[in-house]
Formats: C-alpha cells, structure tokens, sequence
C-alpha cells in the first residue's frame, strides 16, 4: 500500500531530513499520528506554535476573519493588519511595521531598509551588513549571504556582495570588523539554529555602543525567540538594549505564515511608495489571528508561565547533568533551552521519537527544546523521565 511518505516522496522536493513521521491530528502540547500514537511535542513547529496546537485562540479568530475578508492586497487598508501594526509599535520600541510572510522576508526587508538609509545618508559606499558567525538569517539568497554558517551557504557560490562577520559575543572582534563600509549589524539576541547560544549580559550593551559610536544600525533578528519564547515579549528586554530595527516571523501568527519588520520613524521614512512590497503580506486573515494570539500572549498569563516553566526545565536539567556526565552545558532563557552533549544528538532525538517524544538537534551536538509557552509542569515530567531513560541506555 502506497503511504502518505511515499506519495511525499514521489512528489516534493527532498529538502527536508524528515522523521519517518505522518502527523495528522494536534492539540495543546501534543500531536497524533495518522496511526493513532501519541506524541509530546518538545518542537512546537521549530519555535512557531506558542499557544499549542489547534489553539481555541487561533480557531476562533481564524474562523471568524475568513467568514469576513481572506484578502485585499495592500493597495488598501484593512482592520486586522492596522490594529496588528498598533499593538506591535504601542509594545515595542518601533515607530512603523512592515508585513510579509516569513522570518526570511523580515531579514531580507530589514536588510533593504538598512542599506537604503544608508545610501541616502551617508552615500552608496556604506552599504555592507555585519554578521556574526555561527548565526542564521534565512534561505533566500541575501538571507543566506547573512548567515555565517558554511553548511548553509555550501553550493549558492557566489553568494552576495556586501556581506561580512565578526564573532558572536566578542567585542574586540566586532569593533576591528565595524570600519566604515559597514551600515548595519545583525544578530540574534540568542543564536537558535546556532545551538542554542547565549550572550554575556553586556554584549548586546557594547554592540549598542560600539553602533552609536559608528552611526551603524543595529538590527536585531528575533524570528525564533521574539514574541514571548524567552518570558519577556522580545528577547532583547532582558538586556535592557534596544534596536533600530528588529525582526519577527514564527510565533507571531502560531502556525500561519506572517513576517515583520518593526523601525523608528527615521528609517521608516526611506521607504516610500514603491520602494518595498509583498503581495500576501499582512493579510487581513492572518493577521486577525496574530492580533488574537499576541493578545493572548500578552494578557493571559503565557509570559509568566514560559519564565517559570523554563525554570522548570533547567532545573530538571540540571539534575540529569549531576547524573550523565556526557552532558557537557545547559543553557537558554524561557522556554528555548538547549542541552549540549559530548555526542551527536541524532540517536537520542529518534529514541525520544520512539518513546512518544518530539525534541529536536542544532549544530548536531545539542538538544533544543522549544515548547508551546502552554507546556506543564506535568508534561515537563514526562520529557525528563523519557530522557532519563534514553539517556541511561546510550550512555
């Protein structure tokens, strides 16, 4: 009998390593698949699905907006998408939003933005982006000349110009690297695809120096741990800095496709009429179930939940380290929390699958863990006691 994996197989572009999982059904913390077992899902979507599956926040605004008005364009206004821009500005440091459908396209519209500013304010030679290594930006073409992974960029040769990096959490590297071509840094708070990887609490404070010192922008990418993942709304307020421009995708819409790019008044003014687009960008649709989500977010208790949850997590953790000596650093904020082994992850994620356990692996060596902001204390028990059993029988 011909599978639905065999049908995907036949049909879709192998880009993905997939499990060799059919999932059918989800609720809350937890997924089926289409043969009934039950799993725990430590994935969430890779960091997208912060209010659970089929979220009764999400059905409800979802059903209520497509009975309404599905899309437009954006040669007109529409409700959902202004009130979105509203909450997002009046909950952030931004003075105007862009919408767009992904992490990439927000990248991809900060980077524009910083570039046209720049050649309107200080000339044409000022246009190259700084990066840092280990990072990760996105797929598309400027997105990946962003992202300072070698295995991501291999086979796109050449890859674009006006691109460089210097080393996440290490300011005497980054100020030798910001001379004056550079108009914009990137970088993530935390570096997620990275492996889960955690500034010094002054870093991002110098990086904020070391740009107004040089009059270079500072972008911050928080598609994976913007919008409550790390227990404050954006991931930089627990470093008590700012950006210029800061970038959200992921959680915002909870499992429907929607980028954003929020600025200050100043930047925002660069881009005029014509001068950026995206066709499905802010529909009123998805964006009526980001406005619900984030106001779920915001009201319902999720942030203060995902703070003590994470805790949880860590200090589960913690407990298997004083336990299994292979396991090597904890680290993360909120409920984004990666455990680096001494070993590759890969057969410890496919017990964990076995044993009804979703988790997932960055850079090979470490365990990510990106809950719904949902999860228990007593789905939190589960996960721990599944590890300790995988981990005590590949130790």
């Amino acid at each position: 009998m011909t599978t639905t994996m065999d049908r995907a197989n036949k049909y879709i572009f192998r880009t993905y390593a997939r499990f060799p999982l059919t999932l059918v059904r989800g609720k809350g913390c937890r997924v089926w698949d289409e043969n009934g077992k039950e799993y725990l899902d430590f994935v969430g979507g890779i960091a997208v699905c912060a209010l659970g599956h089929s979220s009764e926040v999400v059905t409800r605004a979802l059903k209520e907006q497509s009975e309404t008005l599905v899309h437009v364009s954006n040669l007109y206004y529409t409700r959902p998408q202004t009130e979105l821009a509203q909450m997002l500005v009046e909950n952030s440091f931004a003075d105007k939003v862009f919408f767009c459908n992904s992490g990439a396209e927000a990248n991809e519209a900060a980077i524009k933005l910083a570039r046209r500013y720049a050649n309107e304010k200080f000339g044409e030679k000022r246009n190259t982006i700084l990066s840092m290594v280990n990072s990760f930006h996105g797929r598309t073409m400027a997105t990946l000349s962003a992202t300072g992974q070698s295995k991501i960029q291999m086979g796109y040769d050449p890859l674009l110009k006006g691109f460089k990096f210097a080393l996440f959490n290490d300011l005497e590297n980054m100020e030798k690297a910001l001379d004056d071509s550079v108009c914009a840094v990137i970088v993530e708070p935390i570096q997620g695809e990275g492996g889960v990887v955690c500034p010094d609490p002054d870093y991002l404070k110098g990086v904020r120096k070391l740009c107004d010192e040089r009059k270079t922008l500072l972008i911050f990418d928080e598609v994976q741990v913007g919008v409550g993942r790390t227990g404050r709304l954006f991931a930089h307020e627990h470093f008590g800095v700012t950006p210029d421009i800061m970038t959200l995708a992921k959680a915002l819409g909870n499992g429907l496709p929607i980028g954003a790019m929020l600025a200050t008044d100043e930047l925002a003014q660069v881009f005029g009429p014509g001068s950026h687009a995206s066709t499905f960008g802010g529909t009123p649709l998805v964006t009526a179930v980001s406005v619900a989500v984030l106001k779920s977010i915001l009201e319902d208790g999720w942030l203060a939940n995902c703070r003590d949850m994470g805790a949880y997590m860590r200090q589960c953790f913690e407990g298997l380290a004083e336990k299994y000596g292979f396991i090597k650093d904890i680290r993360g904020l909120g409920l984004i929390i990666g455990v680096e082994l001494d070993r590759p992850c890969a057969p410890i994620v496919d017990a964990c699958m076995h044993e009804g356990i979703l988790i997932n692996c960055a850079h090979d060596t470490v365990l990510r863990f990106l809950p719904p902001l949902i999860v228990t204390r007593k789905e939190i028990d589960v996960l721990i006691a599944t590890l300790d059993k995988v981990f005590d029988q590949t130790k």
